[in-house]
Parts: structure tokens; sequence; C-alpha cells
């Protein structure tokens, strides 16, 4: 069997939640999950108080090694010409692999990648399948099969634009014969997500009381609904959604640097970040590795230093732009929070949107812990408005909301960083791109941004991209070898 047959079985435990071993927490919130051993499969999904630890759990997952480090950096980031290897050079190299185009499909982290969603996966389906059975507050309940269909969307987006065609599963096997399924034509699994999100988004609601910040909104599912459907160039229906999501009081964050810091953690810029925290006493929750794996590396700090910025995006910002300084860390510089970044070392700079100040690391546990993943934000849902916009004919709005991300980024000072106003749709489509570019850096979006573009084969050309092959990474071979031949490669591979 593979997981989706393989991984899908290796976190599948008949009827039980292999989710209550994950822990995870954020000060007396549905995050925290206290230790305690697994609870037999016939003793749950009996209460509403088993509800709460599946649908807790399915969250706690999402920082996971598998869903926020290395494989995330290798198959979402290490394509762009956003971002390099960094560390050292001979520290895996493997990394160069997938900047340079020629991973192949027994590459680790693309069988971690994949592994990863399909957990997400069937944490999400588990609760789906299993919580309609338990009596409990009705309201209640559909919110948490919102919450799971909205888990559930997002990592099979992530999944069809890295990989196109994939298993669709939106059920937990019965069976042994129900594990090994072939590929799914993209075209369904792109409706299976829209069909997911569209029913999340009817039911969420628009914010949380403070105990359960983090958690899917109405705003969250529109917004990945919006993007959904910008990958699909279903313009009109970004047009709409990204309306509709900034009528709902979200608002860009004043100041670029500081938006990332932990003390800002789900902002009036947030839209949806996966929590990280670190818990004094509780090293199985701090587990998130995110800010650990990019951080200075030789610092006081002991990062690792991978995914750093490249020359390039370097070059890409305009002069004045804020958005440089809170997007890269240079050797040699002190940061705002005054670290001192060592002068000399394997890296000329680092990202600084995963940055966690060096006073806030605690002996014995990950640097960085305390960082959340973010997700989705306000920037992006103004910049797919003005996409959509322009694509529509409507270059009065897209200037509109293209602007406003550009008036945060000059940073008080009017005389850097004037507003777009050119009309012609051409130019502002590159006006536009530009600003996602620098606005999103380092955010795992731009390599899929340029491919769905379609300016994949002249942007990473040179690096040894090829068209109708690099658009999506191999299927793992070791799923193929596992379902017996059932999953077929990805062209080319």
């Amino acid at each position: 069997m593979n997981l989706h047959n393989k991984t899908y079985h290796r976190y599948f435990i008949s009827g039980a939640l292999l989710a209550l071993v994950v822990f995870t927490g954020c000060n007396k919130t549905f995050l925290d999950v206290p230790p305690q051993g697994q609870q037999p499969s016939q003793q749950f999904w009996k209460s509403d108080a088993d509800a709460a630890k599946a649908v807790n759990a399915m969250y706690a997952n999402l920082h996971e090694w598998k869903n926020i480090a290395f494989a995330p950096i290798a198959v979402e980031s290490m394509g762009s010409d956003d971002a390099e290897k960094g560390s050292s050079p001979s520290d895996a190299t493997f990394m160069n692999k997938f900047h340079n185009f020629t991973a192949t499909s027994t590459e680790g982290q693309i069988a971690d990648f994949w592994a990863g969603q399909y957990q997400n996966i069937n944490f999400a389906n588990q609760v789906l399948d299993n919580v309609p059975g338990i009596t409990m507050d009705d309201n209640l309940k559909n919110r948490y099969l919102a919450e799971a269909k909205f888990i559930r969307a997002y990592s099979y987006f992530r999944l069809v634009r890295a990989f196109g065609d994939v298993p669709l599963r939106l059920t937990v096997p019965k069976s042994a014969a129900e594990y090994n399924v072939p590929r799914t034509p993209k075209a369904q699994v792109w409706a299976a997500i829209e069909k997911d999100l569209t029913d999340a988004a009817a039911v969420l609601p628009q914010s949380y009381g403070a105990a359960d910040v983090g958690r899917a909104t109405k705003g969250a599912a529109l917004g990945m609904l919006a993007k959904v459907s910008m990958y699909q160039k279903k313009w009109q229906a970004v047009f709409d959604l990204t309306t509709q999501v900034m009528g709902m009081g979200y608002s860009l964050f004043p100041d670029f640097e500081k938006l990332f810091r932990t003390q800002n953690k789900n902002s009036s810029e947030s839209v949806f970040e996966i929590q990280c925290k670190l818990i004094l006493g509780n090293k199985a929750a701090s587990n998130s590795q995110y800010s650990q794996v990019q951080g200075v590396r030789g610092s006081v700090g002991g990062g690792w230093g991978f995914n750093v910025p490249t020359p390039d995006l370097v070059a890409e910002f305009e002069p004045g732009d804020t958005r440089k300084a809170g997007t890269i860390i240079f050797r040699g510089e002190t940061t705002a929070e005054g670290d001192v970044i060592p002068p000399t070392g394997d890296n000329p700079m680092y990202n600084k949107k995963s940055y966690v100040p060096f006073s806030q690391y605690v002996s014995g546990y990950n640097e960085g812990a305390d960082q959340d993943f973010m997700v989705l934000r306000f920037a992006d849902i103004l910049l797919m408005n003005a996409e959509a916009s322009n694509e529509l004919g409507k270059p009065a709005q897209a200037l509109l909301s293209l602007n406003k991300v550009r008036a945060r980024a000059r940073g008080g000072n009017p005389a850097v960083l004037p507003d777009v106003i050119t009309t012609d749709q051409g130019a502002l489509r590159n006006a536009i791109w530009h600003e996602r570019r620098v606005e999103l850096a380092m955010e795992f979006d731009r390599f899929f941004d340029v491919i769905r573009q379609g300016r994949a084969a002249t942007v990473f050309g040179p690096r040894g991209f090829v068209a109708g092959k690099n658009e999506v990474m191999p299927i793992p071979q070791n799923e193929i070898d596992l379902s017996a031949g059932v999953l077929t490669q990805n062209p080319g591979y």
C-alpha cells in the first residue's frame, strides 16, 4: 500500500487518534495539549472532549518538521530566485538540487513533504468521519468540521501546486483495499479544495475569543479560496472573494519589520498563521523548528542558516523600501532588537522574517520555537485583489489596492516608493508581480507565483528549469514502489 497509501497508513491507527501524542500549546488556549498516553481507540470518539482533542491535535501537527521546516524549504522555496541553500557549503548539499532543478524522485525531502501533507489530511479526515457521530453542541460540532475542512483544503492546495495530480482522499480508509488509490486529475483536486473552503467559510466565525485565537476563520477560508482561484486564473472569483475579505476588518500592520516578531503574532494583518510556542517544561510541545533551521549561523543564537536570500532578491527592492531591512538580515548588522550579527561567516545574509531575537532563546529548547509560520496575510489579499482587478479591466481598483501595500513600505517617507500610476494592463501587471515579490519574499510563494504567471522558463531557465517538467515535483519513488505501480510518475522524471 502507499500512503497516501503508505504515508496515510503510517499515520492512521484504525479508529484511534495518533495525533493525541502530538503536543503543542499557547498559554491556556486551544493549542494546550497536555502530555498523556495514547487513548485506546475503543474509548475514543465518544464525547465533545474527544472531539476537541482531535481538532486540537490536528492544529498541533501543522508545526511538525515536515510541514514547516526542511521539506517545505526544499519543495516550496529552493526553486525560486529569492532563496538559496545557505548554511555551510558542505551541509545538506541535497538542497542545491532543488535550486538547480536536478532533484529526483528519490530525494528524501520530497517524500517528507508528501508525507507531511497527507498526515494533515488524515488528521482532518478522522475528524470529519468521526465527530458527526458524537452527541455534542451542534454549533460547536459544525465549527469543528469546518476547521477540519479548512486544514484539509490547505494541505491539498500545497500538494496540488507542488505535484499536479495527487490522490484525493476525503475519508479514512475502512479496509486495506482502500489505501492504494491512483492520482486524481488536478482539476478534480482543485474542485474538492474549493468545496471544502466554501463549506468552511459558510460556518466559521470571523473571529474568536482569546483562548481560540489561531483557529481557522471565515476570512481565512475566503482568503485561501481566493488564492486557490488565482492559481486557476478565475479572476472574477478572486476579485469577489478578496473584496469580501477586505470588508472584514483586517488591516496592514503599521511596521513591516515588527509584523514578523513574536510579540505581534495574530495581528490585524494575520489572516491565518500556524501557531508555534515555547512552553517551559514541555519540550514536546515546543517543537517548531521553522526559525531554528533558518536562523543566523555562527551567532549566539545558534541557527542553522538555511534558506537564505539571494543577491537577485536584494536587487529587486527599490531605494528606500523598508521591506528590504524587514526581509533580510545582513552579516555585520545590529538588528533593531539589539542582536549583533557576526561580520564573518558562511552566509552574507539570512531570512529576517523567521528571525527571533536571541534574548528569547531558552537553553535546551529549539531556537526560535515561538515563531509562527505565516500562511496568509492581508497584504497578500490586497495584492490578489489588485491582480484580479487588473485582469478584469479595473485599473483604478487595482491601483488602489496595490498602492496601499506600497504606502506602508515607504515607512512614512513620502520621497520614496511613489504610487504606481500606470493604467496600461501589461505595465500594471508587471508592477503587481514586482510588488508580490518584494512584499512576500521568503514566504514560500515566489516559486509558484512565477510558474502560474507563465514566466518560469525565462526566470528560472538559467538555473536549469525545463519547461514541461519542472513546473511540478516528481512523485516520491518510494510511494510509486509501494503502490505497485498504481501511482504514476510526472513527465520527465
